[in-house]
């Protein structure tokens, strides 16, 4: 099936997509998306002063090897048929916009930029961030009002481990829009960011030590299928929130009424989604969990409009809002990594 998939995939159906491993599709970091990214990548590069340039490939998630002066970007990215399929299998499409594509690329060239001078091995460094050597966990519990990381990608990622600190803190200074200098004057992450300021003055005019050209689990060697792919994708962005919603929906709806509260939020379902993602900084795919046990405990219990459309919608988004919110600052949710 793949041989005949081979011309033309971009046209089939994601069912057929899915079948296909991704080494069955020659693919390229060659996408309008990813060379302008890349371009403006550059551009901040030369205007910070850093001589680095950190090379990209293909891989099925993005992610910067450790002694390697590079990083990989997701395999969707480099075709607008294969961001469809993203979508279509998790709602959202990290990094498929040009300012999202940038600010990931800002935090990988942390990475790259860390591998390419050995900046790891530094005590200062170790001192502000921690040490290299700890563990990565499989999650953890970020805490979404500490003053101590700064705030770039979502779900607090500064606080998975001090690698992610000194990359995200890496890619607060890099923006040029960030204006760290002002928004972190009185937080203690701002020792971290005159840090990187001094530590980046010193070593840009330099060439890096480690110059290597790798590029480790390319796309090319990765015989998993798209739908195994996807299916270790989903199970790791599942939550464990409480499967007792039913207080919450006591209040919301009831039992008369002419509307149906499950048909009321399905049809409503990708709007809720967006709208809980973007307050609570929890994954869209993750809400959308949430959103389908609601959907099918409403049409267990036969719940039913008892206010109108516009106001049940406003008072679904508040109470999932707190919902989410209250699960999210109890410590108990973690991000998984």
């Amino acid at each position: 099936m793949a041989g005949s998939l081979m011309k033309g995939w971009h046209r089939r159906s994601d069912e057929e997509l899915l079948s296909l491993r991704f080494r069955d599709l020659e693919l390229h970091a060659t996408d309008r998306l990813i060379s302008r990214a890349v371009k403006a990548l550059h551009r901040e590069l030369h205007r910070q002063g850093l001589r680095f340039r950190p090379h990209v490939w293909l891989s099925d998630e993005w992610f910067s090897p450790d002694g390697v002066p590079g990083f990989a970007i997701p395999f969707y990215l480099a075709h607008p048929r294969l961001r469809r399929l993203e979508r279509s299998q998790m709602l959202e499409v990290e990094g498929g916009t040009l300012r999202s594509c940038l600010r990931l690329m800002r935090h990988e060239t942390g990475h790259a930029i860390d591998n390419a001078y050995r900046l790891r091995r530094r005590r200062e460094r170790q001192r502000l961030f921690g040490s290299s050597s700890d563990p990565y966990p499989r999650s953890y519990a970020p805490r979404p009002f500490s003053r101590r990381f700064v705030r770039h990608l979502e779900f607090g990622y500064a606080q998975a481990h001090p690698d992610e600190d000194f990359a995200e803190t890496f890619a607060v200074w890099l923006d040029p829009h960030s204006r760290w200098r002002e928004r972190y004057a009185d937080w203690p992450a701002l020792e971290k960011l005159l840090y990187i300021d001094k530590l980046m003055g010193e070593i840009g005019p330099r060439v890096p030590p480690v110059r290597n050209r790798r590029r480790p689990y390319s796309l090319s060697s990765v015989r998993r299928s798209f739908k195994t792919h996807y299916r270790i994708k989903r199970e790791r962005y599942r939550v464990g929130f409480s499967q007792n919603y039913d207080e919450d929906l006591s209040d919301l709806f009831g039992l008369k009424g002419e509307i149906a509260a499950s048909r009321f939020l399905e049809r409503r379902r990708n709007y809720l989604r967006r709208q809980i993602a973007r307050w609570t900084g929890i994954p869209g795919y993750a809400v959308d969990q949430v959103l389908k046990d609601w959907i099918e405990r409403s049409r267990e219990r036969e719940l039913r409009l008892r206010t109108a459309p516009e106001k049940t919608l406003r008072d679904v988004v508040a109470a999932l809002t707190v919902r989410v919110m209250q699960y999210r600052e109890s410590g108990n949710y973690r991000v998984a990594l």
